[in-house]
């Protein structure tokens, strides 16, 4: 039996793998907003830091994030037929579901974007909240979790970076991260999630049992 009654998503990077798009687009935005461009290698080097620390490495102008972001979910948005899901994650909603738990997905992609790459996925989601801001993901949980009239300790927020586990302790709920995502996993490691899972197959045994 689960432990979980709600297990609380995050999407790029954690269900979708969208990383190569992002390396794709990052230095068209870059040009068009005004801030630095990264080589691969200063790239995966910031797979390294935190959400802020990203933005001052990277030089990203903080007024100009409003329109960075917007701008990128348009993207995304027109790249979601070439984004695939991680393989199991589908059989993993589908598993979810029929076990009674509870799958939301809170993401600052758009919501558009989120149903155009889960495709028949959708069904086994029961939630959305989407358009979160990159520092926003904190109410969301919260609200989540009043959504769906649980306890925190019935809930788990599974991520990949730093930002959702920062946003899960913030909400008071139980924070898990990914190592296949866009921070690297020993950066991961470094905060101390409540739990680290390096394949899908460790991710299935903890929230199916």
């Amino acid at each position: 039996m689960t432990p979980f009654r709600l297990v609380i998503f995050d999407f790029d990077g954690t269900l979708a793998d969208s990383l190569p798009w992002f390396r794709s687009i990052l230095n068209d935005v870059a040009d068009r907003f005004g801030f630095k461009r990264l080589s691969p290698e200063e790239l995966e080097a910031l797979r390294g830091l935190s959400g802020h620390d990203i933005l001052a490495k990277a030089k990203v102008p903080l007024w100009r994030l409003p329109s960075i972001v917007r701008h990128m979910r348009k993207e995304k948005l027109a790249a979601a037929s070439s984004t695939p899901l991680f393989p199991g994650v589908p059989e993993l909603l589908a598993d979810l579901k029929a076990a009674g738990v509870t799958v939301a997905i809170i993401s600052s992609d758009s919501e558009a974007s989120v149903r155009a790459v889960l495709g028949e996925c959708t069904r086994a989601v029961a939630h959305f909240d989407c358009g979160a801001a990159l520092f926003g993901k904190a109410a969301k949980f919260r609200r989540m979790v009043k959504r769906v009239k649980v306890s925190p300790g019935e809930v788990l927020s599974v991520g990949d970076e730093i930002r959702d586990l920062d946003a899960a302790r913030e909400a008071g709920i139980p924070a898990a991260a990914v190592a296949w995502g866009y921070t690297l996993p020993e950066a991961l490691a470094r905060h101390s999630p409540d739990w680290l899972f390096r394949s899908m197959a460790e991710l299935r045994a903890t929230l199916l049992g």
